[in-house]
């Protein structure tokens, strides 16, 4: 899991609540259990002017002008500010998936739907929780014809920006831990390997008779 310590980055002001995990990555995008190949169907309803398949070519379809990500002032963004309750509706790990393979590297809203939240720690993504007010301000900042860049700092846990802005975020010690360190559940597990091959060597020893080969 790539590591997450300070990012500076284009913010995309995406003025929606509710934003469902059907509305991040379509249900027809969810036959692949493959981590990669979903950044192009980001807000797929939203983003074209026409269906999309698994497997099509995207770069022939239809546009949305009037859709944000379509903005060509937002190109590399890696801030995705958004209204409560981002990430409702339906389990899916899909939604990291595809919001990181954009290139967001943060999604700022004031809420967050429990299970969305807790997958985007899993896979790297970082979830910041501010205020209502402290949103509603970067969304005002967020508004003028020039987009803003916003510094999210993990270690110290704050959001900083233009015109002085600065609020300060929450966020489990164990979290924040295996962000900065770049560890999934499967990183932590192998940062003992050294202890668990010793116990598997040991349990060969002593009872032979557990172990098949």
């Amino acid at each position: 899991m790539q590591q997450f310590v300070q990012e500076t980055g284009l913010v995309v002001p995406l003025d929606r609540s509710n934003i469902d995990t059907d509305q991040i990555i379509p249900k027809q995008y969810l036959k692949s259990i493959q981590r990669t190949g979903f950044g192009i169907n980001l807000f797929d309803d939203w983003r074209y002017l026409d269906p999309g398949e698994p497997g099509m070519d995207h770069s022939t379809r239809r546009i949305n002008p009037d859709f944000v990500l379509n903005d060509g002032r937002y190109a590399g963004a890696t801030m995705l500010l958004a209204r409560d309750n981002f990430g409702c509706g339906s389990s899916r790990e899909h939604a990291p998936w595809a919001i990181l393979e954009y290139g967001f590297k943060a999604v700022i809203a004031p809420s967050f739907a429990d299970i969305f939240f807790n997958n985007s720690f899993k896979n790297g993504l970082l979830p910041v929780v501010l205020t209502e007010a402290e949103v509603d301000t970067l969304f005002g900042l967020a508004g003028t014809e020039t987009p803003i860049e916003l510094t999210v700092d993990l270690g110290s846990q704050q959001v900083t920006g233009p015109e002085g802005f600065s609020a300060s975020f929450e966020i489990d010690p164990f979290r924040k831990t295996c962000l900065l360190e770049g560890l999934d559940e499967i990183g932590l597990s192998l940062k003992d390997a050294d202890a668990i091959h010793a116990y598997e060597a040991r349990r060969r020893v002593e009872a032979p008779w557990l172990l098949r080969d």
